[in-house]
């Protein structure tokens, strides 16, 4: 009987002087229609012969919906036994509408007797017998492991497998959490019986056609873990979308392996670099279709959860000349106490409570060369952060920490920033362009004279071949350089100060000296006198990022999406 109800409304006219009721009868037609075609699933009269296919292989009930292309993710997150039911439902239905309708062609123009209706009834109760023995069989097939996904889409969908994975990593508590991400991690051999299986049953179905796996798996344990950490659960295609500065994006990851199925994919192993799905194909006739029931399930092979990173921007300014920009290590050994990334770093870590970071900068400075100005900008990916909420008052007085610490060094404009900000410290660093102011000493005694046509020189074309001092870490390149303006000003007869503004990557020193020949031209040619440097400062770096920051006393947070935004 179609279910329904009646739902009355009622409306006072202008005048107040009538009433008019009206009813409207709703029925759930839907409802009915689904219960006559096997339950509430989603499947077409088409689908029978591959659902009846596949069970008789050995498909879970959600392997059968993969490969009869259903994308509606509350069909799959349906428990597994009851899905199940309502798949063999749909199966028998039609097998024994198909029967009926046979019969009834059969006899249509005889008319029935006595003896007729009693076999009809006996053959009515074997129908229903073997429905029932259909149906025990069937329960028998969904207790064993899909041939297909291994068991991974039966035993590792529920709400006590949500809970195991937040039962065994360590310390989850002590994580700041605003959203997450699942990633999933399946074996090999799930991609061979897939096709092997398809392609035992006639079904060319492309990989855009088949709902994937790790597609099906996630529209199922999204919502299960979200509701877990009770925090909204985002798909990979939003994380570039929605993954703004001091977001508390966390990751679960779930690897999954099959010992037991590990010689399946062996042949893949010899055609390193090729594509998987044509090897598939090639291989297919090599290996029983179907694939054999395996007689163990996925096992999970690990549970990782960590955050994603923070990112934290800045310019720093260097006044030391004893003061490597990282930890300077010779043969083992260490050969200053602190360096720039060190003096940085140390509060990073402690105030948002990573594990590890990366640190990197537009450009490095030797160690005896100072960095003045508006300073080098340098940004420090924190990884695995437990603490990633902060204000930016809070980063503001983070900043203040680390110019405390140390008078060899002082920062600015530190903010939390995106992964995709970053690049642009790195965009065209090669066309950007740096100052530098350096003291230079000639072996032939100058008069001012001698170095006022260096101001003259404007667009000044230098190869470099790699400096001797830094070819054991780089490799033997010659590099095309400019030198767009020089300024001299005079100090001594053997000492006068020499103001460049070069193009990023050009090496200085060698310039000056010229690197027994490996830079030319160079100042020594240029004064057809040998030349050194005494010291070097580097005045300005011409990269417009990470943008100013001002004094902010406003405690909002930097990161605070709607977390329906992105509720799954």
């Amino acid at each position: 009987m179609t279910n329904g109800f009646c739902f009355f409304f009622f409306f006072l006219n202008p005048t107040g002087c009538s009433i008019i009721v009206g009813s409207f009868i709703l029925g759930f037609l839907i409802v009915a229609a689904c219960s006559e075609s096997g339950g509430m699933l989603p499947l077409k009269e088409k689908d029978q012969p591959i659902a009846r296919a596949l069970l008789d292989a050995g498909c879970c009930a959600r392997c059968i919906l993969r490969f009869c292309c259903v994308s509606l993710h509350s069909a799959y997150r349906q428990p597994h036994e009851d899905l199940m039911c309502e798949l063999q439902s749909f199966v028998n239905a039609r097998e024994i509408d198909t029967s009926k309708d046979s019969a009834g062609k059969e006899h249509r123009d005889i008319p029935p007797c006595k003896k007729i209706r009693l076999d009809s009834q006996q053959s009515s109760e074997k129908d229903g017998k073997d429905a029932s023995s259909v149906t025990k069989n069937s329960d028998t097939t969904d207790s064993s492991i899909c041939v297909v996904c291994l068991g991974m889409l039966q035993h590792f969908c529920d709400k006590a497998f949500a809970k195991k994975v937040f039962s065994e990593p360590a310390c989850i508590s002590l994580y700041e959490i605003d959203s997450l991400v699942l990633s999933v991690s399946l074996p090999a051999q799930l991609s061979v019986r897939e096709v092997r299986n398809t392609r035992d049953k006639g079904m060319c179905l492309g990989k855009d056609d088949i709902i994937q796996v790790k597609e099906a798996y996630k529209w199922i344990l999204h919502r299960l873990v979200s509701q877990e950490l009770g925090v909204p659960a985002l798909a990979k295609a939003s994380l570039l979308i929605s993954h703004q500065p001091g977001c508390l994006l966390f990751e679960v990851s779930v690897g999954f392996v099959h010992p037991e199925s590990d010689g399946d994919c062996h042949f893949l192993t010899l055609f390193p670099g090729l594509s998987i799905l044509p090897l598939l194909y090639c291989f297919n006739r090599k290996f029983p279709c179907p694939p054999k029931c395996p007689a163990t399930r996925c096992t999970v092979q690990e549970i990782r959860c960590l955050h994603m990173p923070i990112f934290v921007a800045g310019r720093y300014n260097k006044f030391s000349r004893a003061l490597p920009q990282t930890p300077w290590v010779i043969d083992g050994e260490r050969r200053m106490e602190s360096s720039v990334e060190e003096l940085i770093t140390a509060p990073l870590l402690s105030a948002f409570g990573a594990d590890g970071f990366n640190f990197s900068s537009s450009g490095r400075e030797d160690v005896d060369v100072r960095t003045l100005g508006n300073g080098r900008p340098f940004a420090v990916e924190l990884l695995n952060p437990h603490k990633a909420q902060r204000t930016a008052e809070e980063v503001r007085r983070l900043q203040e920490t680390i110019n405390k610490s140390s008078d060899k060094i002082r920062v600015r404009d530190l903010q939390i920033v995106t992964r995709e900000a970053v690049a642009h410290m790195k965009e065209g660093e090669e066309e950007k362009t740096k100052s530098y102011s350096a003291l230079i000493w000639t072996h032939r005694a100058i008069q001012q004279s001698d170095i006022e046509f260096l101001n003259e020189i404007k667009e000044l074309n230098v190869a470099q071949k790699t400096p001797l001092r830094v070819l054991h870490r780089r490799p033997l390149a010659i590099r095309q350089r400019v030198i767009h303006t020089m300024s001299a000003h005079y100090r001594d007869v053997h000492h006068f100060c020499l103001q460049l503004r070069t193009q990023a990557g050009t090496y200085i020193k060698e310039f000056v000296h010229g690197d027994f020949g490996r830079t030319r031209p160079n100042l020594c040619e240029l004064m057809k006198t040998d030349t050194d440097i005494l010291e070097l400062d580097v005045e300005s770096v011409d990269v417009d990022w990470p943008p100013a920051v001002a004094e902010l006393e406003s405690q909002e947070v930097l990161c605070s999406p709607s977390q329906d935004e992105h509720r799954d």
